[in-house]
Order: structure tokens, then sequence, then C-alpha cells
């Protein structure tokens, strides 16, 4: 796959209005030789990179129990850990874009899987909460900054192929944080049933991450190592061209020579439709994250047993891994993505009311569709990338609406931990839960409108 995506990602468009006049200018349009192993390297860094954005939280979810005997923790105190990641991504995501302009984006990604695997290292072992929550958060600080880069790299790398490769992110993303829903529990018991082995052993995932961005940061003057905010004009496959219409298979527009677009300033907040995805980034977000914290436990105060509640767990996130590459080929392919929110929309609503009806009797079920529910994470990486018409506008747009939906999604996770310890069950966390499905549906359908937030910008 990597190498039909190289061939195909490596070929240019010229324009029939502009006439090629000599061999020497013919040549210039070629792709260099270097394009085709630096296009595997970033397929093989995106892929390695979004492996890891997830199994940090994941796999604290599946020992979340052992952890708070372990360190003592009340049901409050474990909620504001599960409310971690959100915080940590809306306070270090507003930094990716002036670090990536300062040294590059293939650089800030090389340094955020470090901060993963550091953190995933220290943070079993450095004893007590607080030193636990500062290790998470040196971890999710990496993911942070990682989160917010994908979808540029992604636009500015691959432009007349975005749904394509969001949807091979979003596939890795899913399955890597399946995985170590999956596995953690069974690894840790081969480790000797301890927990702090069990969280720790993650960190080699990132470790590996590492290498595909090494010789990207290196390599200058790629679209990786270059300041975001500037349009290079290059040929082949990095080059950042301007995309004819929002669509993963749009034609891109052939380059004038010499020519350097320079990004226009943007008042992002201008735009309903950036508050709109905002917004719904924030609460999908939420969503996600009361999963990812909170599912394994509700199955297993049920009277699921812990392995099997880590395995459904790992079917709600595994099922992103086909419908993440599905998805935003779909969305790219319709002129306003509601639709597919609704869908969505719809499954978690049906997932939440077998929570609450028959927890452990149709856990299977419950834990399939509230995987369909949580796709919505990749139809909104998707949309981040149509609502804006430049490179700059996917940074600034990137950065606004993943910062400003994790400060959304923050109390989500608190809450529930605090509404299962003073209600004394899961009855009015799940209601939580559901209700917050009818704003997103909402906003998601006002941010599935065919429209560029650049538009929207100057109109105000």
């Amino acid at each position: 796959m990597m190498g039909f995506m190289t061939g195909e990602e490596t070929r240019t468009t010229v324009s029939p209005s502009i006439p090629i006049r000599s061999s020497a200018q013919d040549a210039d349009l070629r792709t260099p030789p270097t394009r085709a192993w630096m296009t595997r390297l970033v397929i093989a860094g995106i892929v390695l990179t979004a492996l890891n954005l997830r199994p940090a939280i994941t796999s604290l979810g599946a020992l979340l129990e052992e952890v708070r005997d372990g360190l003592g923790m009340s049901g409050s105190v474990a909620g504001l850990l599960t409310s971690v990641p959100p915080l940590c991504f809306a306070v270090f995501g507003v930094m990716a874009p002036r670090l990536a302009r300062r040294f590059g984006p293939a650089a800030v990604v090389c340094a955020g899987m470090l901060a993963i695997g550091t953190g995933l290292v220290l943070r079993p072992f450095v004893g007590g909460t607080a030193g636990f929550l500062v290790a998470s958060a040196l971890a999710l600080m990496g993911i942070a900054v990682s989160n917010v880069l994908m979808p540029v790299i992604v636009k500015r790398w691959f432009p007349d192929r975005v749904g394509t490769m969001t949807g091979l992110y979003s596939m890795a993303l899913a399955l890597g944080t399946a995985a170590a829903a999956a596995v953690t529990v069974p690894m840790t018991r081969a480790l000797g049933g301890n927990w702090q082995s069990g969280l720790a052993v993650w960190a080699a995932l990132a470790a590996v991450a590492v290498l595909p961005w090494i010789p990207l940061v290196r390599a200058k003057g790629t679209p990786l190592s270059a300041a975001p905010t500037e349009a290079r004009v290059a040929t082949g496959a990095g080059a950042p061209t301007g995309v004819a219409g929002a669509g993963a298979d749009a034609v891109p527009k052939a380059p004038v020579s010499g020519a350097r677009e320079e990004a226009a300033p943007l008042r992002i907040t201008r735009s309903r439709t950036a508050w709109a995805l905002a917004v719904f980034f924030g609460l999908q977000a939420t969503a996600a994250y009361i999963t990812m914290g909170w599912m394994a436990q509700i199955f297993r105060d049920a009277g699921v047993p812990a392995g099997t509640a880590g395995l459904l767990l790992a079917v709600t996130m595994v099922m992103g891994v086909p419908l993440a590459f599905v998805i935003p080929r779909l969305a790219t392919r319709l002129p306003h993505q509601g639709p597919i929110v609704v869908a969505l929309g719809l499954c978690g609503f049906a997932g939440y009311a077998g929570l609450y009806l028959a927890p452990a009797a149709g856990a299977w079920a419950w834990a399939l569709l509230l995987g369909v529910a949580n796709c919505a994470f990749p139809l909104a990486l998707t949309m981040v990338g149509m609502r804006a018409r430049t490179g700059a506008g996917v940074v600034q747009l990137s950065a606004f609406a993943q910062s400003t939906g994790y400060l959304i999604s923050i109390p989500g996770p608190l809450l529930v931990g605090v509404l299962y310890q003073h209600s004394g069950g899961w009855g009015l966390p799940i209601a939580l839960m559901a209700g917050l499905m009818v704003p997103q549906i909402v906003v998601g359908v006002l941010a599935g409108r065919d429209r560029t937030v650049e538009d929207e910008a100057a109109a105000r």
C-alpha cells in the first residue's frame, strides 16, 4: 500500500493552460529522486505517530482500578486523572503552530514522540498521584502537538489526497488505541501482574516512532522542515500546492515557477464554521475520553471480568480502524457532511441506551455501537482539512479547533467521576453522555456545511 501511495502522490499535475516550453522546464516538473523515499518516510512517520497518540490513555483506562488502588485515589481524583488528557491537549496544542514555525513540523513531531516515550517510562515509577500526573502531562504534551500537526502534515505533503491520508492516519490511531486497550491487561499479567510494568511497556512504541522523523528533520528545504505558514512552491508529492476544491481527490493547481504564496492574516474567531467545528471537536472528544477512561470500569461494575472489559473497550476502539478509512473518503465526496454526523450520533444514542438498560447482557453490541459513534473524530479531522482553503488556514483552524475543543472536553470525564461517586451508580453519568450527543449533532451539521474559514473571516 505504501508503494502504491508513493507512486500516486508523486505524480505532478500540470494545468493545460500552462504550456511546457522546453525540456529543461519539463525536467523541473519531474519528481526528484529523493522524493520517493522521503514520501515513504512521511507515510511511515504518520502511521507510527498515529499509533502512539492514544495508548497513554487507553492503557490507563484498562488498568484504572489497579492504578486507583495502587495510588490510593478516590473516584473524584480518578475523574481528574481522566480529564488530564484534554486539558493537556488544549494547553499544549496552542503551542504547536508557533513551535512548527520555529523548528518545522517534523522536528516538533519528533520531539513529541520523545516526550511520549519519556513520560510513559517515568509515570508508573515516580511515586504518588502528583508525580503520576506530571509524568502523564509530559507524555500528553507530546501527543498534543502531534495531534495538531498531523492534519497540517497531511495537507502539505499530500494536498490532493487529504481524505485518503487522513483515513490512513485515523486507522493507525484507532489501531493503537484498540491495541492498548486489548493487550494491556494480559500483558501486565505476563509481566508478573505489576501494573507499573504494564503501563511503562508502551514507551517502546514511542521510541520506534522517533526514527522516521530524524532524516526528515535533517532534510532541509522540504515542506516538513520548513515553516508551515509559508506555502513553498515545489514539484512532486511534497509540494504544498493549492487545491482546486476540498475533496480528497481534488486536482492540485499547477504552481507558477518561482512564485511564493504568503499566508494572509486570518482572524479565525470571526468564522462561524471554525466555532462550530471547535465545539463539535470538543463534544466528540468529551465522549471519546469518557469512553476511554470509564467504559471498562462500567462493564467491570456490571460484573464483566477485567480481561473481558478490556476487550470490550478494544472493540469500541478497533471499530475506528475500518471506519476511519471509509468515513474521511466518504466525507470528501459529499457537499455536506451533516448526514454522517447524524448517523454517528444515532449510534451513540443507541449505545448509551443499551449501556444503561443492560450493560452486561448486550455488552458486545453496545461496544460496537459506541465504536461507530466515536468515529466522529476522523470526521472532525477531515473537516479541518476541508474547511480551510490554504495551508496556513489549516494550521490555524487545526490549532483553534483542537485547542478550543479540548478545553470544552475537560469537564466531561471529571463530571462523570463525581456523578459516579456521589450517586453510587452509572445511571446519571450515562444520561449525561447521551444528553451531550444532542448538541454534538447540531454543531456537527453546522460545521459540515460547504464553506471555508478564509471566506467567512474575510466577509465579517
